[in-house]
């Protein structure tokens, strides 16, 4: 049993730093001169894809925001949690990825 549990924590945790990597990708992406947010989506859901599943790239925004007076493009990402069979929690991991916007 405590194999188990200590391999679904490592899935877990493997499948969290994927996605905030993708995310974080996606907002640099769609932060660039001439690049949408929409651009920063297509590009999350292609990493995320091309990395674990279509399954996890599901549900992916992306938005102009403010933070501290700055400019930045948020990308969130939320996908099921994997579990090891039927062993495991349940429920939605959300991540985002943040990145300044370029002056054009």
């Amino acid at each position: 049993m405590l194999f188990v549990a200590v391999l679904q924590l490592a899935l877990v945790q493997h499948v969290r730093n994927t996605l905030v990597d993708c995310a974080a990708e996606g907002a640099r992406y769609a932060a660039l001169s001439g690049h949408e947010p929409a651009d920063g989506e297509e590009r999350t859901r292609t990493l995320i894809e091309q990395s674990l599943s279509v399954a996890y790239a599901r549900d992916v925004t992306a938005v102009r925001t403010t933070v501290g007076g700055v400019d930045v493009v948020d990308v969130q990402v939320t996908s099921p949690l994997p579990v090891v069979g039927l062993v495991g929690p349940g429920g939605r991991l959300t991540v985002h990825g943040h990145a300044l916007e370029e002056n054009p």
